[in-house]
C-alpha cells in the first residue's frame, strides 16, 4: 500500500549526513515524516546519521520517536554542563568538559591517549576517546534482529582506512550488526577505527558526507521520494574572523559537495531518459538487435524528486557547534527539524507536473 505523500514512487528514502549533535535535527525531521504517515523503506546514514538510522530501521515505526527521544536524552549534557552552557560566557566551558570528560552515553576519554601521539595503541584503539560507551547504548536502543528481518533497509556509508575507498553497509546484502554503525561514525583522530570483518574502517564523512550516491547507484534503481537532511550549511556570509573562519571551513568540508553531487546526476538521469526515449523510436528491426538492445540497457525512466531540507544556523554558532549537546540546542534544533519538515510536506512540491525527460528532480527546502 502506497504511504501518504508518495504516489506514484515506489519508495520512500530518508538520507542523513554526519554531523555530530547537529544531528538532533535529523529526528525533528523523522518525527515530521512520522506524523505525515510518510515511513522510510530506506533509510542510509552517515556518522550520526548511521545511528538516527539504526534507531528508526530498528526499531517498529510506532516506537521510533520514543527512541529517538531516549538517545538524545542519553547524549545531552548532565545537570553542570547544561548549567553552564546557558549562563552567559559559559558555552565554551561546557563544551570544554565535554572534550576533557566525555559524554557518559556516547564516548570516555582514552586513557592511553594521555602517554603522547607517538604511544602505540593499536589500530583498534588508536583514538582520543573510547566509544564503549556507545556500543552498549546502541545493542540497547537498536534491534538488529529486526533490521536483519529487512523490513526497513538500512544503508551506512564508511571509509576504508587502509583503501581510502568509500563501502556501504548495507542490510539487503549482508547481516547487519552494531559494529557496522560504530564504524560509519569512528570519526579520526577523536575516535578509533572500527574493524569489520578484518578490515580497518573510519567515518565515512571523511570521504563523502552526504550518503545520497548509496540511492542514485543503487541497482535496480526505483522511484523514489528522496528526503536529503543536510545539518551542515552549504551556503555562508564572508568570514571575517578566525572564529568565523574556522566555522565556514567545517561547513564547506561536510556540505560534501552535495550540489554538485545531485547536479551530475541530474544530467547523468536525464541522459538515460533521453537514451530510454531514442531507443524506443527505433524501428522494431534494430530494436531486436543484440547492439541495440546493450545500447538500449543504457537508458532509465525512473524518477527521483529529492526533498534537500537544509538545517538553520542558531545565533552565536562556532567551529565546535557539533559538539553541542546541551539541552537547549538539542531541542532547538529537533524543533527546526520538524517545522522544516512538516511546512515541505503541507507544500508537496513532488506532486507538481515534471518534464518527462528529467530523472531527479531537486527540491531545495531552506530555513
Amino acid at each position: 500500500m502506497a504511504k501518504q505523500g508518495t504516489a506514484p514512487f515506489g519508495q520512500n528514502v530518508l538520507v542523513l549526513q554526519g554531523g555530530g549533535a547537529l544531528g538532533a535535527y535529523q529526528a525533528g525531521v523523522y518525527q515530521a515524516l512520522h506524523e505525515a504517515g510518510i515511513e522510510p523503506d530506506w533509510v542510509i546514514g552517515t556518522s550520526i546519521g548511521a545511528i538516527n538510522a539504526a534507531l528508526i530501521a530498528g526499531n517498529a515505526p510506532a516506537d521510533r520517536l520514543e527512541k529517538l527521544h531516549e538517545f538524545w536524552h542519553k547524549v545531552e549534557y548532565d545537570l553542570l554542563a547544561n548549567t553552564l552552557s546557558v549562563l552567559p560566557g559559559g558555552t565554551q566551558a561546557a563544551r570544554l568538559m565535554t572534550m576533557f570528560a566525555g559524554l557518559p552515553a556516547f564516548f570516555q576519554p582514552n586513557p592511553m591517549a594521555m602517554l603522547g601521539n607517538a604511544w602505540p595503541m593499536g589500530a583498534d584503539h588508536a583514538g582520543q576517546y573510547s566509544t564503549a560507551p556507545l556500543r552498549r547504548t546502541l545493542e540497547e536502543l537498536v534491534d538488529f534482529d529486526r533490521i536483519n528481518r529487512r523490513e526497513t533497509r538500512i544503508s551506512v556509508g564508511a571509509a576504508n582506512v587502509c583503501t581510502s575507498q568509500m563501502h556501504y553497509f548495507d542490510s539487503r546484502e549482508q547481516e547487519f550488526r552494531v559494529e557496522h554503525v560504530m564504524a560509519s561514525g569512528a570519526l579520526p583522530p577523536a575516535f578509533p577505527a572500527v574493524r569489520v570483518e578484518g578490515e580497518l574502517y573510519w567515518d565515512g564523512g571523511i570521504l563523502s558526507n552526504t550518503p545520497l550516491e548509496a540511492i542514485f547507484d543503487d541497482n535496480p534503481r526505483r522511484n523514489a521520494l528522496v528526503f536529503s537532511v543536510h545539518v551542515w550549511n552549504p551556503d555562508g556570509a564572508e568570514p571575517v574572523t578566525l572564529n568565523q573562519v574556522l566555522n565556514r571551513q567545517k561547513d564547506v568540508q561536510f556540505a560534501s559537495r552535495s550540489r554538485s553531487q545531485i547536479e551530475r546526476q541530474r544530467q547523468m538521469h536525464k541522459l538515460r531518459h533521453v537514451i530510454a526515449n531514442l531507443a524506443k523510436r527505433l524501428p522494431k528491426s534494430e530494436q531486436s538487435s543484440n547492439e541495440v538492445a546493450e545500447l538500449a540497457s543504457y537508458g532509465c525512466v525512473t524518477q527521483m524528486h529529492v526533498m534537500a531540507l537544509v538545517a538553520p544556523t542558531l545565533p552565536n554558532e562556532d567551529h565546535t557547534k557539533d559538539i553541542d549537546f546541551s539541552g537547549s540546542s538539542i531541542r532547538t534544533r529537533w524543533e527546526a527539524g520538524y517545522a522544516q519538515t512538516k511546512a515541505a510536506i503541507e507544500q508537496a512540491p513532488w506532486t507538481a507536473p515534471t518534464d518527462p525527460l528529467e530523472g531527479v528532480i531537486l527540491h531545495r527546502i531552506t530555513p
